[in-house]
């Protein structure tokens, strides 16, 4: 097996593992399943223009439930994603 060389950072990881063959450097028949439990997804700010009352009634629903708005959205929009992706499977 390859060594796995040192990256300056993840921009450079990104680089060398977009070309690499990973079969070179790890031996995945030793490989087995973990979760990450405590790692924290990367974010990515977007701007999205909602009607003021779409946000008025976020921001009521939030208010509600004592959590943000914006986490209440995130929370609407990955319910969403996830029931779209059974569908599709299903389908």
């Amino acid at each position: 097996m390859k060594k796995v060389p040192e990256f300056k950072n993840e921009a450079e990881e990104f680089e060398f593992w977009s070309t690499a063959d990973s079969t070179e450097y790890v031996d995945w028949s030793q490989a087995r399943r973990v979760k990450f439990v405590n790692l924290k997804p990367t974010l990515r700010t977007i701007s999205v223009r909602l009607p003021v009352a779409m946000v008025e009634d976020l921001k009521v629903m939030a208010n509600q439930r004592d959590v943000p708005y914006q986490s209440l959205l995130k929370v609407f929009l990955a319910e969403r994603l996830e029931r779209e992706k059974v569908r599709r499977r299903a389908g």
